[in-house]
């Protein structure tokens, strides 16, 4: 007579023991996880401050002579809400430069809300008479080929706002040529360069109107040094 097979032994009744050592398991897995995430978010965030101020300090020196001032941009900061200037919900920080503790210019970081694919970051720099030193984008998601002509690595374009003011042009023709303008608009593309000029012909008008009351103000500590 052949012998019954062998039977595995009952594993015996399930108290859910299991269960919950699969979610301790998976617990402390998490933890783990968000334990090493926040340690290299620690390690990395000063490095990735001290780049990201780097790279701001080149496009400021870019569009705004070092010589001609002698404080830190960097600490001497303030921002700005105003609906009607700078349209879209966005707070402006503005960067003031003084020689022998006198305002000499201001460099605006702002957003233009309507270009062709919506949100471009700006730097305009002014001087304290109004007259443009540089305006650099420095960041925008319009389409490759048309609207990326306002990136310096793809055309000059944007050289052609140092040394205009309210003045030259008038604020009438602070418009791209097709509209009646001074400013040439891109071969298929004008959304684009109508949204940077009006947002420095914004800026332009905003800094003439309350310039003595910006560089009254006290510093804020910048947002590259709050990182």
């Amino acid at each position: 007579m052949a012998n019954k097979p062998s039977q595995p032994p009952s594993p015996g009744p399930d108290n859910g023991t299991g269960i919950w050592r699969s979610a301790a398991a998976l617990g402390l897995i998490a933890v783990l996880g968000t334990g090493v995430l926040a340690l290299v978010h620690e390690v990395t965030r000063e490095r990735i401050a001290e780049q990201e101020q780097r790279t701001m300090s080149r496009q400021l020196n870019e569009i705004l002579d070092r010589r001609s001032y002698d404080n830190s941009l960097h600490e001497d900061v303030v921002t700005v809400r105003d609906a009607t200037a700078f349209p879209g919900g966005q707070t402006v920080r503005v960067y003031r430069a003084r020689r022998d503790g006198e305002p000499v210019a201001a460099v605006l970081w702002l957003g233009a809300p309507d270009g062709y694919n919506g949100w471009i970051d700006l730097l305009v720099g002014v001087t304290w008479d109004g007259v443009v030193t540089g305006v650099r984008v420095t960041w925008h998601n319009e389409t490759p080929g048309l609207g990326d002509g306002i990136e310096t690595a793809r055309s000059d374009w944007v050289h052609a706002f140092a040394g205009r003011s309210l003045s030259d042009p008038p604020p009438a023709r602070w418009k791209v040529r097709k509209e009646g303008g001074d400013f040439d608009q891109f071969t298929g593309a004008t959304i684009t360069p109508r949204a940077v000029v009006n947002a420095v012909a914004r800026a332009l008008a905003w800094f003439g109107e309350h310039r003595d009351t910006l560089f009254a103000r006290p510093a804020e500590e910048s947002a590259e040094s709050a990182s």
